[in-house]
């Protein structure tokens, strides 16, 4: 199986790119948007594969971290989600927006994601609650887990917008917890404060 290709990319696609290898060979990868978008043809490139073998077909997925590779194979791990189902979540979503999504139990999230219903997403809750700790916690999110004891979608729905803006769990983290009653407050106004303490920092 290959686990990881080095070239240039010799074809940029709307789902995928075409990577020539020193030894000649160009391999068709399949990639998050966000991922292509950095690469730029004649470029050189090093990602992370994972092969899918079918029965009519071998394919490549490729990712240009490991924190995103780790989560692909995560998700195929979930009864029912494929490759191109996860390729399509990991397009929509960072990995650490998704972690706290899954142990903050927050199907609204799940189910906003490209191919996700319901269902999906309460079997992605029951399969993953015992996998995502460790991939949180490494993140140095212990606030992760009393968010999730109290249930509070908000600090979720806050915590998923910094995401989006550029943020890390490592800078957010420690900005949630300086805010006071956080667990009584909207996730417009948590996020709300939470700008304005870094804005404060900068």
């Amino acid at each position: 199986m290959i686990g990881s290709l080095k070239g240039s990319v010799a074809y940029l696609g709307a789902d995928c790119c075409i990577i020539d290898t020193a030894g000649g060979v160009g391999y068709r990868v399949f990639m998050p948007g966000a991922h292509l978008a950095q690469l730029s043809l004649g470029g050189s490139v090093r990602v992370h594969v994972h092969t899918a073998v079918r029965e009519d077909a071998v394919l490549l997925y490729g990712f240009l971290s490991q924190e995103y590779y780790d989560l692909f194979e995560l998700l195929l791990s979930v009864s029912g989600v494929g490759p191109k189902m996860a390729l399509g979540i990991l397009s929509a979503v960072k990995p650490d927006a998704f972690y706290l999504a899954v142990q903050n139990r927050d199907i609204k999230v799940l189910t906003k994601l490209p191919g996700i219903g319901k269902k999906t997403a309460e079997r992605m809750l029951l399969e993953l609650k015992d996998k995502v700790g460790g991939a949180v916690a490494e993140a140095g999110n212990d606030f992760g887990e009393s968010v999730a004891a109290g249930g509070s979608g908000a600090v979720a729905e806050a915590m998923e917008a910094l995401l989006s803006l550029g943020y890390s769990n490592s800078e957010i983290v420690p900005v949630i917890k300086r805010i006071e009653d956080v667990d009584k407050l909207s996730g417009e106004e948590i996020l709300r404060r939470a700008l304005k303490l870094f804005a404060q920092h900068r």
